[in-house]
């Protein structure tokens, strides 16, 4: 077994008494002070995350755009300098290969740039991917998964923290907005995105600022967070997990991400053929959000079930912080996936109800809209 892999801020978490585990080949915190008062503190405060891990991706060239649109279901050319989109690699069966989020920062010099962050598991298999379908000589791709560190600070008073450290107006920025910004005194990139549900940034700067940056915020207040908080909040906002809500055996149609697949503008894309027939016939299965009675959790795997017989799969699932009841996603069958459908769930041998219910689970005051 290969060793885990570590981020540049691997040894501040090992100061603060970091509770760690494996996480897609990485040792990662996965709590500092306790879950549930990390995830408080990003509702009503502000975190911090390493999220080092991740994959980046510098592009750039004549025919970016065009070149990046046959890999995904959503129209980039859409993109003002500027902006970014959240979108999926998808294979020929339109399987998901991996989601992504894409910020398109415009021409220099005759050519188009653009920062892409994927997932830490899939990193390699998606730089191979992208490799393979694009032509090299019109794009360049640049890994510097290793040689950044990212970190994320979200909540209601994420802008007037990382303020401090940052000599752009951050106000300017507005949601999936991003910059080249100056990070205590050096190059940054900021996006003005998030994997929480609520207002906040992601950062990318050179390791030895990510590191001073992670202690400024630290000192300032923000409490570090870990993987666990990471995945209730996500949650809570009904933000897919690669791996366990989406993967390479559904589409984003199945998936309830129809608002990424834009077939009405596009011109081909690897995997248009199957979504279009999808959308022409409707799809078999999709994801739904679903909220249990009393306090067990239904996780990963457990079975759907609606009058005695199995009829899907949770992906997900947690006991909320912040609504104080179990909520998760899972693939069942389109026509039990309606709003108000009642189903039961398996825990440990026995049966419990859910409903299935509006996603998100929790939506934030505070949080930007697009």
């Amino acid at each position: 077994m290969l060793p885990l892999a570590q981020t540049p801020l691997y040894q501040l978490a090992l100061e603060l008494k970091a509770r760690l585990t494996s996480f897609g080949g990485w040792e990662m915190p996965v709590q500092f002070v306790g879950i549930s008062k990390e995830h408080q503190a990003v509702r009503t405060a502000a975190g911090i995350f390493d999220i080092s891990h991740m994959g980046k991706f510098i592009l750039r060239g004549k025919q970016l755009i065009s070149q990046l649109q046959r890999l995904v279901p959503s129209d980039l050319k859409r993109l003002q300098p500027g902006q970014a989109q959240y979108t999926v690699l998808l294979n020929s069966q339109a399987g998901i290969i991996d989601d992504i989020i894409f910020y398109y920062q415009g021409e220099d010099a005759g050519e188009q740039r653009g920062v892409m962050i994927v997932n830490a598991a899939t990193t390699d298999k998606d730089k191979a991917w992208i490799l393979q379908n694009i032509d090299s000589e019109q794009v360049q791709l640049h890994d510097v998964s290793s040689e950044k560190v990212l970190i994320a600070v979200q909540g209601p008073q994420a802008a007037a923290t990382l303020q401090q450290f940052v000599q752009e107006d951050l106000s300017e920025i507005k949601a999936f907005g991003h910059l080249e910004a100056t990070v205590l005194s050096q190059p940054g990139f900021i996006a003005r995105t998030g994997y929480t549900g609520e207002d906040g940034f992601e950062v990318m700067v050179d390791s030895e600022i990510g590191i001073k940056l992670w202690r400024s915020l630290y000192d300032a207040g923000v409490i570090p967070c870990g993987l666990g908080a990471r995945d209730t909040l996500r949650l809570e906002a009904a933000m897919a997990l690669y791996g366990q809500d989406i993967d390479e055996t559904t589409t984003p149609l199945e998936a309830s991400m129809g608002w990424l697949v834009h077939l009405d503008t596009k011109e081909d894309f690897i995997g248009r053929e199957v979504l279009a027939q999808q959308k022409a016939h409707g799809v078999q299965r999709k994801l739904v959000g679903l909220c249990l009675e009393g306090r067990n959790i239904a996780r990963h795997g457990y079975q759907v079930l609606s009058h005695s017989k199995v009829v899907g799969e949770i992906t997900s699932g947690t006991l909320s912080p912040t609504l104080g009841y179990p909520v998760a996603l899972a693939y069942v069958p389109t026509a039990l996936g309606q709003l108000g459908q009642q189903l039961d769930v398996e825990i440990r041998g026995k049966l419990y109800p859910a409903i299935v219910v509006k996603r998100p689970f929790y939506r934030s005051k505070t949080r930007l809209l697009t």
